[in-house]
C-alpha cells in the first residue's frame, strides 16, 4: 500500500514537473506559429477585399473619404493605435452596415452615414468595427465558423473563389459571439471617451436598433450581426456612469451635415 502511494505520488509529481516544464518553452517561436498566422490573416484579408472590391461600388468622392479619414485619424490617435493597421473602405450602398474584415480592412456603407442621427453615433459604429479588429476577433471568428485549415488553404489558391465569396459575405452578415460583441462595445466605449466623443448617442443607436427588430427597416443589415441592442445599450450606459463629460466633436456639425449632404444627393 504505501509503495502504491508513493508510486503515485512519483507520477503526480513527475506529471506536473512536465507540465511546467512544457509551459517555459517559447512554442511560438520555436515553430513560427505567429508569424503563420499573420501571414495567413494578411492573405485573407486581400482575398476578402477583393472580393468586395469586385462586386461593391466604393466611395471615392475626396470630401467625403478626407472627412471619415480625419475622424478615423483622431480616434486612432487618441488610443495610439497604428493608423495604417485600419484600412477605412467607403461603399455606395443603402444599407446601415459596418463590418471588419482580416488584417484591419474596415467596410462602412455609406447607408450607416446617412442615417446617423449625429457623428457620434457613426463614431461609436465605427469604435466597435475597430474593437473587433483590434481584439483579433475577426480571426477568432472565422477559426471557428470555418475552420483553421479551410482558411489556410484560401491562402494557397486551394479555397476556390465561391469558398471566398461566401466566406467574405459570412463576415458580413452574421453575428460575433455576445461575449465578443460586449468585449468589443466596451472597448468602443473606451475609444470614444479618449478622444473625446460623447459615447451615450451609440448607446442611443443601439437603442434604436431595438425598436426596430420586428420591422423591415434598413436597420436590419446591422440588427442581424449585432443582436439584443437594447441589452447591449444597457450596459453601456451603466459603463459610462461617472466618465469625463468634457466631450467634443471630432468634425464641425457644418462638415457633418456637408457630408450626409454629399452621400443623399450622391
Amino acid at each position: 500500500m504505501k509503495k502504491t502511494i508513493i508510486q503515485g505520488a512519483v507520477t503526480m509529481l513527475l506529471f506536473f514537473g512536465t507540465w511546467f516544464l512544457l509551459t517555459q518553452i517559447d512554442w511560438v517561436r520555436i515553430f513560427n506559429v505567429q508569424k503563420v498566422s499573420d501571414k495567413t490573416e494578411e492573405k485573407l484579408g486581400d482575398l476578402f477585399w477583393e472580393a468586395f472590391q469586385k462586386n461593391e461600388q466604393e466611395n471615392k468622392n475626396p470630401f467625403v473619404v478626407n472627412t471619415i479619414d480625419s475622424m478615423v485619424n483622431r480616434i486612432c490617435s487618441a488610443n495610439h493605435i497604428d493608423r495604417e493597421a485600419i484600412k477605412v473602405h467607403l461603399f455606395n450602398k443603402e444599407e446601415i452596415n459596418a463590418f471588419a474584415l482580416p488584417n484591419g480592412h474596415l467596410i462602412v456603407y455609406t447607408g450607416l452615414i446617412t442615417n446617423a442621427d449625429n457623428q457620434e453615433e457613426l463614431c461609436g459604429v465605427i469604435c466597435h468595427e475597430m474593437a473587433h479588429i483590434r481584439l483579433n476577433h475577426v480571426m477568432k471568428k472565422l477559426i471557428k465558423e470555418v475552420g483553421l485549415s479551410v482558411l489556410i488553404s484560401m491562402t494557397t489558391g486551394k479555397g476556390g473563389t465561391e469558398v471566398i465569396k461566401e466566406t467574405a459575405k459570412m463576415l458580413s452578415s452574421t453575428a460575433f459571439d455576445r461575449s465578443l460583441e460586449k468585449e468589443a462595445d466596451i472597448k468602443a466605449v473606451d475609444y470614444l471617451i479618449k478622444a473625446k466623443i460623447n459615447p451615450a448617442p451609440f448607446a442611443d443607436f443601439l437603442f434604436k436598433l431595438s425598436e426596430k427588430e420586428n420591422e423591415l427597416t434598413p436597420y436590419s443589415d446591422w440588427m442581424s450581426t449585432h443582436p439584443d441592442s437594447k441589452v447591449r445599450a444597457a450596459y453601456i450606459v451603466d459603463y459610462c456612469k461617472d466618465k469625463q463629460s468634457n466631450y467634443t466633436g471630432l468634425i464641425t456639425n457644418a462638415s457633418w451635415e456637408k457630408l450626409k449632404e454629399k452621400l443623399i444627393k450622391k
